[in-house]
């Protein structure tokens, strides 16, 4: 008992510690210029550190983005909230067949650096990830 309660502690200060929620104001300056430069029409930002790495999590339009950048302002990935409708009809075949009866909360596509799209259907605590043509690569709890 005493090592599943140690267990459970250190998973929650790992997740904690893995992201943070941060002030604005203790955002480098070159990381804050490259988001603005990048999204001037976004609002309702909210700031969280990952590791090195920043992640605003913004609206433009009523469409909810993400974007995480390195200590040096450089874009790592994007997010970008979608349609369940706009997932890939393979991706929606597997979760049909995987996961019945169960709804898909979010939908989202993810661009790398290297320009690499992807896709995330999110089904209660869990983010499942597929490629550009809906074929699933894994699943990442949340």
């Amino acid at each position: 008992m005493k090592n599943s309660i140690l267990a459970c502690l250190a998973l929650l200060f790992s997740s904690y510690a893995i992201a943070q929620k941060v002030n604005e104001k203790d955002i480098p300056t070159v990381v804050k210029s490259t988001f603005l430069k990048s999204y001037p029409n976004q609002n309702n930002v909210k700031w969280e550190k990952e590791k090195d790495n920043y992640e605003a999590s913004f609206t433009v339009v009523k469409t909810e983005h993400a974007v995480l950048l390195d200590s040096n302002g450089s874009i790592l990935e994007t997010e970008e909230e979608i349609s369940v409708k706009k997932l890939p009809a393979k991706a929606l075949a597997y979760i049909q067949k995987n996961y019945k009866n169960k709804q898909i909360k979010e939908a989202a596509v993810i661009t790398d650096a290297q320009g690499t799209i992807t896709f995330e259907a999110q089904i209660n605590a869990i983010d499942l990830i597929f490629d550009k043509q809906g074929t699933y690569i894994k699943s990442i709890a949340d």
